[in-house]
């Protein structure tokens, strides 16, 4: 490792939308309303802002053309600075995040914004993405792979190899329904129970309806700063700082699965991100030194195969993580306190920002019934690919 990020950026406002199906705000009331929710976080006007990043993954996807840095500038009038746009698949919100952070860790700008967003509701089952994938991309979409068929494959080979089974998936499901009940913000805000679970129509054996996130809309943003200034410039007494971030690119998207060291039973983007915001934070024992974690569960079947990755427990404990309630609120390690991609919701551009911006609020103190007591570091993960890439940053309280 070349260098480290820890000390040198401060998260000093964050903002996140209600997710859900948000047919009555076009794209740019979504990013305006995460940007001036973070703004009157952090005390800071738009003049202050000095570059921004937006995360949107696939807008044309969506019907969104043309979605890049100018629409950013134009829906928060940044003109004339610099604006982009990025793209990485699921993990499109985080490297937001993570340009933003190291543009100001070089010293190339003092203050800037990374913004996330996506609307997902607004194109009709034809044209959605898996119908583009199917019609537009490699013939094997047109088999069933499919994101969710991907990760049922995985499901299938982990229950092989350690004999789990859909009531350990069912536990995931339970948890982060519970915890967005309690999340003002979430797409889901409802209780489920196991056997509504293990009854719901299957989707992709042995996923069912309960096992996969939702396809949302919603926006999040961050402001972030040199640390140094975050209480010199803008009288901030409490405020998150960036101790580690890594970002692993392992495999190519179409050939995940042809990957000849690919496993099935992991994911080598998400221990590798894992291994660098690690070092970089100083984290030897990520069970013992996190707080909380928010962690990529677009299927019931990845947060299990997080737990392990990223290092909270061995290959083959996850499912007995969950069940033991180490995970829930209240727990050991409490995962997912927002809800997760399951409850939350996952647009799939806002996702990362959201979980930086979730987390942030978390170290503060601010999350109310969900609130993790005493929280000091915590630990944001996104993967996408599906299995291709993953990003990973460790905060704390400063």
């Amino acid at each position: 490792m070349s260098g480290s990020i820890a000390g040198k950026v401060a998260i000093i406002g964050a903002g996140i939308t209600k997710f859900g199906e948000l047919f009555e705000q076009s794209y740019n009331d979504l990013v305006v309303e995460a940007a001036f929710e973070a703004y009157e976080d952090a005390g800071v006007s738009g003049d202050d802002v000095e570059a921004a990043w937006l995360g949107t993954y696939l807008p044309l996807g969506w019907g969104f053309d043309g979605t890049g840095g100018p629409s950013l500038a134009e829906a928060l009038n940044l003109y004339p600075k610099p604006v982009s746009r990025v793209a990485n698949y699921c993990t499109t919100g985080m490297e937001a995040v993570r340009m933003a952070a190291m543009a100001v860790a070089s010293g190339m700008h003092d203050v800037v914004l990374a913004v996330g967003a996506e609307k997902m509701r607004e194109v009709p089952p034809r044209g959605s993405l898996v119908a583009q994938h199917v019609e537009k991309l490699h013939p094997m979409y047109s088999k069933g792979r499919t994101a969710p068929g991907s990760f049922a494959v995985l499901a299938r080979r982990y229950f092989e190899e350690f004999g789990a089974d859909k009531e350990d998936l069912a536990e995931v499901a339970v948890k982060n329904h519970y915890h967005g009940s309690l999340n003002n913000r979430a797409h889901f805000r409802k209780e489920i129970t196991k056997e509504q679970v293990l009854k719901a129509p299957p989707v992709t054996e042995p996923l069912g309806l309960y096992d996969c996130c939702p396809t949302t809309d919603g926006a999040a943003a961050v402001v972030l700063c040199r640390a140094d200034l975050a209480e010199s410039r803008f009288d901030k007494k409490d405020y998150v700082l960036i101790d580690g971030m890594g970002l692993s690119c392992a495999t190519g998207y179409i050939t995940t699965a042809f990957n000849p060291k690919f496993s099935f039973i992991g994911f080598e983007a998400t221990q590798e991100a894992a291994r660098q915001a690690y070092e970089q934070a100083g984290v030897t024992n990520p069970r013992e030194e996190i707080d909380v974690a928010e962690v990529h569960d677009c299927f019931t079947i990845t947060e299990i195969l997080n737990y392990e990755d990223l290092g909270f427990v061995e290959k083959g404990e996850g499912p007995d993580f969950v069940k033991s309630g180490a995970s829930r609120l209240g727990g050991e390690l409490p995962v997912n306190t927002s809800g997760g991609l399951k409850s939350c919701g996952h647009p799939i551009g806002a996702t990362g920002a959201r979980v930086v911006a979730d987390l942030t609020h978390q170290l503060l103190g601010r999350c109310g019934e969900r609130q993790v007591k005493g929280a000091k570091r915590a630990l944001g993960h996104t993967l996408g690919g599906p299995g291709a890439v993953s990003s990973v940053f460790v905060l704390s309280r400063n």
